[in-house]
Formats: structure tokens, sequence, C-alpha cells
């Protein structure tokens, strides 16, 4: 990227830089982004956008102060928890200038995600710029950056098929179920945490015509943000125990690092459900279920590997897909920069074109004739010269030592000023 690109930075936490028990607290709820962005602007950031999912929680912005741009983030995110900026900061990663535009363009076009093409993410940045622009906290860098970022991912979405990928596996895990319960509308599923792939799942099981839902997680925050986009019941993780009695389908996907599911309180499950059978969807990293609970009759546990091996196009078809939609994230990452170098040319064009018109007036004398007269001269003047600097700038080459040999050139002061008014 050329030092023309927007100053943002990307700063924040994800499901590979953080312990899921950590970035699970630092979840921000809609209601609480104003006071996060409340937190940033006191310390002077004034385009900022925060984007929260199960995945991620991170903050894009344009920041004053560079090297307080982590602490800044930390003590935002962390305040509303307990935690102190010193806390967090360790767990940060931290993209600056073309390395966070290319960020939010992976981000944005799904890949970066835990599920590689999950459609779900494209929505909730759109919603977290919308909330940034209810605060007051949009600004022009950003919007540059969030509508080249869209459009790349319309081009992800269209020429590539890396969507097909996460919707192949939640439709074979529809197919399996429907392959054990048959006809839907009178079983309940339980789903543990609320990452994409398990949301995407319920949903298409909803579309299926399973209506009873119930949403579980460590923070009734999260649970009830989850509930609410998949019109479920929600409640706290301690309530586990009664709602597996209830459940005839179980996605688990907490990855919480221990079994929430083990062969012991399944058996005593399955015995207070009188044997009536439960599917088991572990879509948790690391697992949920402990691998005991495959022996027990009446419990059918798939992982994504088993539901990877009954889609037709499995893990390489996918990774194909991606490979291509990686290749049009860093095409879209080239012109973008490029447009940002041309439009670097602009003010040099406009202080040339104002220096030669000022020189046309005072030979011309003064009135509106004379203005119209060195606005017509010196737009034909330099339509060639302005489009020189244009490929020069799209090319890299309109650095300060051309800039200083187009202002010896004209006669114009280096420093910008030019000669004339």
């Amino acid at each position: 990227m050329t030092a023309s690109a927007p100053a943002i930075s990307v700063i924040g936490v994800n499901h590979r830089t953080c312990p899921d028990s950590l970035r699970e607290r630092l979840y921000v709820d809609d209601s609480e982004v104003a006071a996060v962005i409340g937190t940033l602007r006191i310390r002077g950031v004034r385009e900022a956008m925060v984007l929260s999912t199960c995945d991620r929680v991170e903050v894009t912005a344009v920041f004053q102060d560079g090297p307080m741009a982590p602490m800044t983030v930390a003590t935002a995110l962390g305040a509303p928890v307990g935690l102190r900026g010193e806390e967090l900061v360790p767990y940060l990663y931290r993209h600056d200038g073309g390395e966070a535009v290319r960020h939010v363009f992976r981000v944005a076009s799904a890949l970066d995600s835990q599920v590689v093409g999950e459609p779900q993410v494209l929505g909730q940045v759109k919603a977290a710029q919308r909330l940034s622009q209810d605060l007051g906290a949009w600004g022009p860098s950003l919007d540059r950056v969030l509508q080249a970022a869209y459009a790349v991912a319309k081009r992800v979405r269209t020429e590539t098929r890396i969507g097909e990928g996460a919707v192949s596996l939640a439709t074979a895990a529809v197919a399996r179920v429907q392959d054990l319960h048959g006809d839907l509308s009178s079983r309940s599923c339980l789903v543990i945490g609320g990452d994409e792939l398990s949301v995407m799942i319920a949903r298409q099981l909803r579309e299926a015509g399973l209506h009873d839902l119930t949403v579980l997680d460590r923070f009734r925050r999260r649970a009830a943000v989850t509930a609410a986009e998949l019109e479920a019941h929600h409640g706290p993780l301690d309530d586990l125990a009664d709602a597996l009695d209830r459940a005839d389908v179980v996605i688990a996907g907490l990855g919480s690092g221990r079994y929430l599911i083990t062969a012991e309180t399944m058996e005593t499950v399955l015995r207070r459900r009188r044997r009536r059978p439960v599917f088991l969807l572990d879509v948790a990293v690391p697992g949920d279920v402990e691998p005991a609970v495959h022996r027990l009759d009446e419990a059918y546990v798939y992982d994504i590997g088993d539901l990877e091996r009954v889609t037709r196009e499995g893990r390489a078809g996918r990774e194909a897909e991606a490979a291509k939609a990686e290749a049009l994230v860093e095409e879209a990452l080239a012109a973008f920069d490029q447009e940002l170098a041309v439009r670097d040319a602009g003010p040099d064009i406009a202080r040339l074109r104002a220096h030669l018109e000022a020189q046309i007036r005072e030979g011309a004398g003064t009135g509106a004739d004379a203005d119209a007269l060195a606005r017509r001269i010196a737009g034909r003047v330099l339509h060639a010269p302005s489009e020189t600097m244009r490929r020069w700038a799209a090319a890299g080459r309109l650095d300060d030592e051309t800039r200083g040999l187009i202002a010896e050139l004209f006669g114009l002061d280096p420093a910008g000023r030019g000669d004339g008014p």
C-alpha cells in the first residue's frame, strides 16, 4: 500500500488470539456500543466501528495517537467488564494501513471466520456500520474502506462458490437430523453457545419445520442475542442438565476446553428420556462432546469432519474456492490502493491549476471575462499534465522528488503555496 492509504487500524481479539473465556466476557451487545465508542472519543478517536461476533471483538478506527491505540482499545473494551487495559493488551492483534484494509476486506468476505464462507458476517459488518453512523462515529476514511469491502464481498459471493461450503455443512447436518427424526415439527433443539455455524444450522432446522429452540450460554446477554436472532428461548449454562432431557437435537458450539456433555451425563439423560434418540452435533473446537458418547445407543454424534465427509465437495473444494476468493481480495486491494493514489494527486493538480489561472488573470486583467478565460485556458493547458500526474500516482511514481520537479517546472512554491494568491 502507498502512503496515501487511510490511516485506519483494526485492533481486537478473535478465536485465534484470545482464550474463549476472555473473549466471551468482551462480547459487546448493541446497547453497549455507545459506551465503548464514548471511551474511544475521550481518547481522541473520531471515526470508529465496533464489530462484535462469536468469533471476534474488534475496533476499526482512525487513531490520532498510534502508539497508544492498543491501550485505548483495551481500555474501551475492558472497562464494561471490569478488566484493566494492561490485562487485555497482550491478547490484542493489530493491523494498520494496508494490512487493516486487507483485514476488513477478508472479514466482510467471510474469509477470516471459523467457518470460511459463512454468510452472516457481512450482515454483522453492515449492522456495526449502522450503529457507528447512528452514534456519530462514522467518517470518510471508514466509509471508503467499508464501501470497497462491500464491493469485494459481493464479487466473492457471486464469482466463487465459497458460500456453498458453509451452507453445504448446514444442509448436511439438517439432512442427518431428518434421517433420524423424520418430521421435525414436534422436535426440540438445544443450541449451546452461538458460533456462526451453530446459528446457521439452527436456522436451517427452523426452516425445515423445527420450532422449539433453546439457546444456553455462559453469558446470558450473548445467549439472549443469539436467541433473538433465532426466535428461541434462552438461559444460562447452569440449565444444561434439564435442557438435555428435553432436546431431540443438540448443537454444541461453545469450545470451552472441557467436555460439557460426558458419556456419564448422556447415559443419565437417555435413561430419563426412555431411550428416545438424540442427535448431537459437535461443531466446537475443541469439542464439547466426550468421544465416549459415540458408544452409547440412541446417541448419534456428528462433528465437522463427519459432515465434510457427507458433502460432495468436501474440504478440498472449499479450499479451492477460498483461494479464488483470496485472489479477488488481493485484486480489490490493489485497485483500492491505486484509487487512493489517484485521489492523492488531486491536491497537486488543484494547486497547479490555481497557480496557472492566477498567472493568466494577471496578464488578462480582472472581471468575469478574465476569470472565465483563465479557467478555460488552464483547463486546456493542464489536461494532459493532469492525466500524466494521475497515471504517475497510480503507478506510485508521484513521490516528493517528482512533486519538486513539477513545482520547479511550473514555478510553484515547493511548499505548495504557489506564486499566485
